[in-house]
């Protein structure tokens, strides 16, 4: 994959040329007694942030699953964001680029630069909505992975390491944990730098199974999110065995193809395999309209999640992102919609996991799909009016100020014209200041008052909880 040169408002973090690096860490869940590997002391408290993540929140309502004590756990895509201003972006050609990349791997830059990225983004956002969280991936010994651990800590998540402790000769050839250099020119234009720049293998090639360990944690969450920069890391069948894996232990799977969607339509035959694997037995899929319309040729965002949902075999949830429009929900029964709330954009890194988050939240929670989308819509504008991801998306009080002001774009041209254009759809539901319906007697208006009204009894209750804890 070439270096991107992107606008600012559509950053999409990838993975940095790898260095030896020492044994990694071994994470396990539940926590063992702590050891030393090769005489080097474990990262402090690791497993405290297991046990706190368990400790702090109850169970989500009608999610009793029996022994599932994690709402959610993320699949690879584990990484440090490092953003940095540089006079201009790398040079294109492959070796000038690796060379570049090398030069600044060797003096890491000052510590205030960094910021957890990748997974971590959607896994912050979840716990602030009070959920319990894990991440499966794998975090080298160096300074990085000691501070993405530090963080992840810091926000009562869960490390499982995905390194199987039989295989002595991946612990002999393991890895630092991965980096994306943000590279940003003075005219703030951006550039993502990463190790799949340079390698035709993904970047944890010596994970050719799925550890036990990492089954087990699957089979100890409720739901398992991967997306497709996961292709990046890991081989192909390795996903598919994590996403066989929940399903066998009752844990619903959650895809997102992302922008590696299309490419991955088009690439081996093995990770066609997987891609398809994974759209046909996810139970929530979730994509950009213009994602969704390059995996089934449908520009239509409602005809296109039929289209999905045809096709897939566990489906239940198609979510389509609209951007700046809002979002959707199609089921088999029904196609529901929210608009976006108006607020002063700072920056859209982190919106699409945060939104995810959301989404989670709602499905654990059996929330109505519209209320499901207002609360998604919701915590990804809340990361938008901040800058930058990792620990700055979204905050749950800032949320809360959003549905409570619930100013929410009321314009009805978007959703009508989506509905006259999709004969396969009867009506769609509609997030609505306004109890009357539209020009289109196929839109039907759900009032905001009742959805935010509910949003906010649940939310302002885990508010309350994490003050308590605090």
């Amino acid at each position: 994959m070439a270096l991107q040169t992107l606008n600012p408002r559509h950053v999409l973090p990838l993975p940095l040329p790898r260095r030896r690096a020492p044994r990694p860490r071994v994470l396990h869940r539940p926590p063992p007694p702590r050891r030393r590997l090769e005489g080097a002391a474990r990262p402090r408290a690791v497993a405290v942030a297991v046990n706190e993540a368990r400790r702090r929140w109850p169970p989500a309502e009608g999610g009793g699953e029996e022994g599932k004590e994690t709402d959610l756990a993320t699949l690879g895509n584990l990484c440090v964001d490092v953003v940095l201003s540089v006079p201009q972006l790398p040079p294109a050609p492959r070796e000038e680029r690796e060379a570049y990349m090398e030069r600044l791997a060797a003096s890491p830059p000052d510590q205030k630069f960094w910021e957890a990225g990748g997974n971590c983004n959607l896994a912050f956002a979840a716990a602030r909505l009070g959920l319990r969280c894990s991440t499966l991936g794998h975090v080298g010994e160096e300074i990085y992975g000691k501070f993405l651990l530090d963080v992840l800590e810091e926000e009562g998540i869960s490390v499982v390491g995905m390194l199987d402790n039989s295989d002595s000769s991946a612990c002999q050839n393991a890895y630092e944990t991965l980096l994306c250099w943000v590279l940003v020119d003075p005219f703030q234009r951006h550039g993502f730098c990463s190790r799949a720049d340079f390698s035709d293998e993904p970047a944890f090639s010596w994970i050719r199974k799925l550890p036990a360990e990492t089954k087990t944690a699957i089979h100890h969450s409720k739901i398992l999110f991967c997306n497709g920069y996961a292709f990046d890391e890991l081989f192909p069948d390795v996903i598919s065995s994590a996403i066989d894996c929940a399903i066998d232990a009752g844990t619903a799977v959650f895809f997102d193809p992302g922008p590696r969607g299309k490419s991955l339509l088009h690439g081996t035959l093995d990770e066609q395999r997987a891609l398809e694997h994974s759209l046909r037995l996810s139970d929530v899929l979730l994509l950009t309209s213009d994602e969704a319309e390059s995996l089934t040729n449908i520009r239509n965002p409602i005809q296109a999640g039929q289209e999905l949902l045809k096709r897939g075999i566990r489906t239940k949830w198609v979510v389509i992102k609209m951007g700046s429009k809002g979002s959707i929900m199609v089921t088999k029964s029904a196609v529901s919609s929210a608009p976006s709330f108006k607020i002063d954009v700072v920056d859209t890194v982190g919106c699409g996991d945060s939104f995810t988050a959301a989404i989670a939240f709602g499905f654990l929670h059996n929330l109505p799909a519209v209320s499901t989308l207002t609360l998604a819509n919701a915590v990804g504008a809340a990361t938008a009016t901040g800058c930058g991801a990792g620990r700055n998306v979204a905050h749950l009080d800032k949320v809360l100020q959003l549905l409570r002001e619930s100013n929410i774009n009321e314009d009805d041209t978007p959703w009508s014209e989506l509905i006259e254009a999709s004969s396969f759809c009867s009506e769609v539901s509609v997030l609505s200041k306004t109890a009357v319906n539209s020009f289109s007697d196929r839109l039907v208006h759900v009032p905001t008052c009742n959805v935010v009204s509910n949003l906010l009894s649940m939310l302002e209750a885990v508010s309350e909880r994490s003050t308590v804890q605090a």
